[in-house]
């Protein structure tokens, strides 16, 4: 055997999900909106939530909830307790965890530790890997608010998986225990991952926000109402078409609609102008190497765009 040599947590087919052979012991370092979702998925494939650390009221209620009679104590502890440790704390608070489990002697070797930052891949648990650990990094692709139904999201999603080739099936394995479709992501590429996923959640509830906001200030009561059946088309000619599904003035060449529509934002909301501007040359740029949009339309439309 070699040091990352494990028990292949993959579910047999026929017994209860507690009886498949493989079941771990699993403690959540971090009991928030990730590590009670992911929690609780493990427990419902069968795996067994024995240790959670939570530091807010907020995080101990979530886990009480979500973890019922999961013992809650420090990060040593459960590490301590588990076989496989979830380490589901901010990016920013990851690399810190892991160093300082490491200096206070924690038992890693033998278990499996997964963290659930975009961010990173297996490197920023470099030593724990040292310390004879078995790092796998897994993602999901999703945005959790805290609610009951994070859970069933959790089905049929994509998992960002980095981890040693290895432990790459035991990785993928725990993702579809948990109901979700593994994809696996470089360790090199990890960064433009996670951009590419937060530039495309995060800034379209921002802009979104921002386009609720002045159809409020033209006079319309319901902007969800009205922008929901847009929006949810155009999402869905994106995903399928591509830069195909683009329509509006853009797509058109159509600068003086541009042009009213830059000088009206300026008046009402200069952050949405500059934001206007930008995702709009970079609609244009794509659309001319799409083939979508001809020269001199481009042209006329960058001069309208132009600070």
């Amino acid at each position: 055997m070699n040091a990352f040599d494990v028990p292949s947590p993959l579910p047999a087919g026929g017994e209860r999900p507690e009886d498949r052979p493989g079941r771990l012991a699993v403690g959540v370092i971090g009991a928030g909106r990730v590590g009670t979702a992911l929690g609780a998925a493990l427990s419902l494939a069968g795996h067994h939530v024995v240790a959670a650390s939570a530091v807010s009221e907020e995080s101990r209620h979530r886990a009480a909830e979500r973890l019922p009679g999961v013992a809650l104590t420090d990060p040593q502890g459960v590490v301590a307790a588990a076989d496989l440790v979830l380490l589901t704390v901010p990016d920013e608070a990851l690399p810190p965890l892991v160093a300082g489990l490491i200096a206070t002697d924690v038992p890693v070797a033998g278990k499996l530790l997964v963290h659930t930052s975009g961010r990173y891949g297996v490197g920023v648990l470099e030593a724990a890997t040292r310390a004879g650990g078995l790092p796998l990094a897994v993602h999901p692709a999703m945005t959790f608010t805290g609610r009951s139904e994070d859970v069933n999201r959790l089905a049929g999603i994509a998992f960002g998986v980095t981890a040693p080739e290895p432990l790459r099936p035991v990785a993928e394995a725990l993702v579809v225990e948990m109901g979700g479709e593994p994809v696996w992501i470089p360790e090199d590429r990890r960064s433009l991952y996670h951009a590419a996923l937060a530039g495309g959640a995060n800034h379209l509830v921002t802009l979104v926000a921002e386009q609720m906001d002045l159809l409020r200030r033209a006079g319309v009561e319901d902007p969800a109402r009205m922008l929901g059946p847009l929006l949810g088309a155009a999402l869905d000619n994106a995903l399928r078409l591509g830069m195909n599904g683009l329509t509006g003035p853009v797509a058109r060449g159509d600068a003086g609609t541009v042009a009213d529509h830059i000088a009206e934002l300026a008046k009402v909301s200069p952050e949405g102008r500059r934001a206007y501007v930008a995702l709009a040359r970079l609609t244009a740029d794509r659309a001319l190497a799409a083939g979508l949009l001809k020269p001199a339309d481009a042209e006329r439309l960058l001069e309208a765009l132009a600070d």
